[in-house]
């Protein structure tokens, strides 16, 4: 009596198909702060993560590092037949938009006369700039 393959493959299929995770199983947060770490630059000491959120394969959190530093930081992962597979961490530094009010005065133009016209040369004269 033989044996047909077929069942063999379809739960090899099956099992393959079931050992394929999203984010939330395939990155831990050692591996967040591992990479997060290599990304920055900084030991993993030098900072915090929060907001970890999960989204298939790409999971999303924010590091703020010591010094006052805030990033928004992605890795994706997942699992397959050959184990756990992170990426990198992609790291942007957040603007400070929340900075107080007086802080972002600091940078605007102080007040006072504005500043001299540039003096008129060829150029601003073909591009009808001089008075």
């Amino acid at each position: 009596m033989t044996h047909s393959p077929t069942p063999l493959l379809f739960a090899l299929l099956v099992g393959a198909v079931l050992a394929v995770g999203c984010a939330s199983t395939a990155v831990t947060d050692d591996a967040i702060v591992t990479n997060t770490s290599r990304a920055l630059g900084l030991p993993s000491s030098a900072f915090t993560i929060s907001n970890r959120a999960d989204s298939g394969v790409q999971t999303t959190f924010i590091a703020k590092t010591d010094g006052g530093h805030t990033y928004n930081c992605y890795v994706e992962g997942s699992v397959s037949v050959v184990g756990r597979v992170v990426s990198d961490a992609i790291c942007q530094e957040m603007r400070q938009s929340d900075a107080p009010a007086s802080a972002r005065r600091s940078n605007a133009r102080p007040s006072g006369p504005a500043p001299a016209a540039p003096a008129c040369n060829a150029l601003l004269r073909a591009a009808g700039r001089c008075n």
